[in-house]
């Protein structure tokens, strides 16, 4: 008898607009019937950063084509899927509103359980979805709004290692290319004009270097790039393009760092022993090439193995959110009721106590 699990999920935590249907088989295993994103790029790049009262606006124009495109390229309609799901937090409360409202509106159409995600569990949980993999792992989670490290135990039992105490490190990425007078999103455009600089050029500071605790901090990285630029204002493309290296490159040297402590770390974590050690990266900094290259020497030289699931699925995307719920019905976790509130800041660990950067109001996650 087939007991697999399908779900319809939405996700408007941000910039994009998203829905997707996602099949749980009774293996574990699973199946993306349908993956439909509308990114808003265009609509924010002349703010050089996300406007919330857009973000909202275009939720809300787009939305309900986007579930109905969904549900017809997975062929299954409505009263086909076991359950909605929607990401309830963290994000802008705007959008958050318009993703959860909608899915409190079909749930309530359809009589189907809700289940209101959070969107970190979403990219935590991802790599089971693409590589099968078994608890526990550990996540690094890089983006717009999170630089996290944490410890996956299992659905729902999450264990935050280190975050940024300050700015996340795509906000630092944007925040450098605003400065420097470069396209927006900043995390591709420092990426192209650091190949054409040279690292060795100015000498940035590593944040953190040598401190044993396993947090990030990159406003103080970013403040030395601003003094810079600066010092040696008016700047050229070529200046432009060696302080991205050299930005770049201190930003690999710190997470080299930083990740390495957390890698040793797991190996010395009893409840861990027997596993293959694995080191997952999620969000839309894992896109850039080269932290993915040094996250890949450095798992090599310590024995882990290391996980990047497609960068379509690193990003904002509803495949993960629909998953996460898919998971939690498979282990007869109950769903939420239609009174369930969106939390613009929500983390993944509730036990670990809050930090300045952690969770920010308004962050893209």
């Amino acid at each position: 008898m087939d007991t697999s699990i399908c779900i319809l999920g939405i996700e408007t935590s941000c910039d994009e607009t998203a829905a997707a249907v996602v099949r749980r088989h009774d293996d574990g295993s699973g199946e993306i019937l349908s993956d439909v994103v509308f990114s808003q790029l265009d609509e924010h790049a002349a703010f050089g950063g996300v406007v919330p009262e857009i973000a909202a606006r275009a939720h809300v124009e787009m939305l309900d084509g986007l579930v109905e495109k969904a549900l017809k390229e997975a062929g299954t309609p409505l009263g086909s899927v076991d359950a909605i799901s929607a990401t309830a937090g963290p994000g802008l409360i705007g959008g958050l509103i318009v993703g959860l409202m909608t899915a409190k509106a079909l749930a309530a159409a359809s009589g189907k359980p809700l289940y209101a995600i959070n969107h970190l569990e979403g990219h935590a949980l991802t790599a089971r979805l693409t590589d099968g993999l078994e608890f526990p792992y550990l996540l690094l989670l890089v983006s717009g709004g999170h630089t996290q490290m944490v410890l996956v135990r299992g659905v729902g039992n999450y264990e935050r290692w280190g975050t940024t105490i300050d700015d996340a490190l795509g906000e630092a990425f944007d925040k450098t290319a605003k400065l420097l007078g470069l396209s927006y999103p900043g995390g591709p455009a420092v990426e192209e004009a650091a190949k054409r600089g040279d690292v060795t050029r100015f000498d940035l500071p590593t944040p953190l270097r040598g401190e044993k605790r396993l947090d990030f901090s990159f406003s103080g990285l970013k403040t030395a790039v601003r003094q810079t630029a600066q010092a040696i204002a008016p700047v050229a493309d070529q200046d432009i393009a060696d302080i991205c290296a050299s930005f770049q490159y201190t930003i690999v040297q710190t997470l080299r760092e930083r990740i390495g402590r957390s890698l040793e770390r797991l190996l010395g974590d009893s409840a861990a022993s027997g596993a293959t050690p694995t080191l997952v990266v999620a969000g839309g900094v894992a896109a850039n090439t080269a932290i993915r290259d040094m996250l890949t020497q450095l798992c090599g030289e310590k024995g882990f193995r290391f996980v990047a699931p497609p960068h379509r699925l690193c990003t904002d995307n509803a495949v993960m959110i629909a998953w996460a719920a898919a998971e939690r019905m498979a282990l007869g976790l109950p769903p939420d009721g239609l009174d369930v509130a969106p939390r613009p800041r929500w983390p993944l660990d509730n036990q670990s106590a809050a930090l300045v950067g952690h969770g920010k109001r308004g962050a893209k996650a």
